[in-house]
């Protein structure tokens, strides 16, 4: 068994932002790497994210992101279960985050599940025509179909978009690690997104890049 020393568990505290007894559990479970010791908290964070999905979360916060000269504006509300962790700076940086977000990636919907049953339905039937026209074979259609809604999703709504700061995690991951952080449920209750013009064609793509572009400076 390696060694775990005060330096090692210092430094995982320091990457993962999880507790002393934590970090150094995760170090003896994967025998002092470093690396794989912070997949291990990520997963267990999971786990204990995935237990307070369930409970009510009804404080937070209400926050606006406007792009620089006016042109896309963003409101979005993210709630927590209690009012101080709606106050500290690592939930209100969480919402910029959110908000940034929605700005940069343009979601209609927070979750599948929020998107009518309608426009699955339209979606489902554009995607086997195209399907179809292709030249599928009609017993595989309905896989494709599945695997280009989940795109449409992935595209659509914002849990499910990968996140604009980490493109390696979804939004929805980036809640669930900072559930599993604070200790408390996170949910995005909605938001609404405004563009200048909205209506008159323009180059969505071009608006993207500059917004992603305000977010690494």
């Amino acid at each position: 068994m390696a060694n775990i020393t005060a330096e090692m568990v210092k430094e995982l505290r320091q990457r993962s932002g999880a507790g002393m007894m934590d970090c150094k559990k995760a170090l003896i479970e994967t025998n002092g790497n470093l690396e794989a010791a912070l997949d291990y908290l990520k997963e267990k964070g999971l786990s204990k994210a995935a237990k307070k999905a369930g409970r009510i979360a009804a404080e937070g916060l209400v926050d606006a992101y406007v792009h620089m000269g006016g042109r896309i504006g963003v409101l979005v509300e993210v709630n927590c279960e209690t009012d101080f962790v709606a106050k500290t700076e690592e939930f209100k940086q969480l919402v910029k985050d959110i908000a940034m977000q929605i700005a940069a990636s343009s979601p209609e919907y927070v979750s599948r599940e929020d998107v009518p049953e309608d426009v699955v339905a339209h979606e489902r039937k554009i995607f086997a025509a195209a399907a179809l026209n292709e030249g599928k074979p009609e017993h595989i259609i309905d896989k494709i179909v599945d695997g280009r809604m989940e795109k449409f999703y992935a595209d659509m709504c914002l849990l499910e978009q990968p996140f604009v700061k980490d493109p390696d995690i979804t939004v929805q991951q980036l809640l669930h690690e900072k559930i599993a952080k604070i200790g408390e449920n996170i949910n995005v209750r909605r938001f609404v997104r405004y563009e200048r013009g909205e209506g008159i064609e323009k180059r969505q793509e071009d608006f993207a890049a500059e917004v992603m572009s305000q977010i690494k400076q």
